[in-house]
């Protein structure tokens, strides 16, 4: 089954980066619908290492200014919602439950580098979950780089369980804060058939 046009364009090809909101709040239970829908998403070995860290007020985001480079400050102070998308490093404490397969977490445990690149390869995964999510849901998003991570890390995750991997700003967006649509590359330069 195909997913129709109107979907296909809220998803992608209509979709823009948000860099203005309208003061329409996002609720509770639209972040809860957001993550129901995200966690979906396939993670290897269902390891779903993404953690997500909702801030909701204008405190809990004037904490995360020290972190951003200087053009994300204002666009995040004035969203209705900033996410953390950040990774747990000890995320193989949920394979027993989560990947019942066969015992899976002392692979992890005893090989660091391995757990590391899982952890960034799949909360990137599902960063980009949440983002088609929420655009699914008539959110639109603002996902950033423009940060400081050992910042964030030491601001909200000083235990250093959790390491931030992007932030992305949550909300209604106002079209009047749009850049032009930049350009794709095409097929052929990006893509092999062999």
């Amino acid at each position: 089954m195909t997913i129709n046009q109107s979907g296909l364009d809220q998803a992608f090809i209509g979709a823009h980066t948000a860099n203005k909101f309208t003061g329409q709040p996002v609720s509770d239970d639209t972040l809860h619908q957001l993550y129901d829908l995200l966690r979906w998403g396939p993670t290897s070995m269902n390891s779903q290492p993404a953690r997500f860290v909702f801030l909701r007020t204008a405190a809990s985001r004037q904490r995360l200014m020290p972190a951003l480079s200087p053009g994300n400050q204002e666009k995040t102070l004035a969203a209705p919602v900033t996410i953390i998308i950040a990774q747990d490093t000890r995320f193989f404490d949920h394979l027993p439950t989560q990947f019942p397969a066969y015992d899976a977490k002392p692979m992890y445990e005893a090989n660091s580098a391995l757990a590391e690149s899982t952890a960034f390869r799949n909360s990137s995964l599902q960063g980009a979950y949440l983002i088609i999510a929420a655009r699914l849901l008539g959110l639109d998003c603002g996902p950033m780089s423009g940060f400081d991570a050992a910042k964030i890390n030491a601001e909200f995750f000083p235990d250093g369980q959790w390491k931030a991997n992007f932030v992305c700003n949550l909300g209604y967006g106002d079209s009047s804060g749009n850049r032009p649509r930049g350009p794709r590359l095409p097929f052929e330069t990006v893509a092999q058939m062999l």
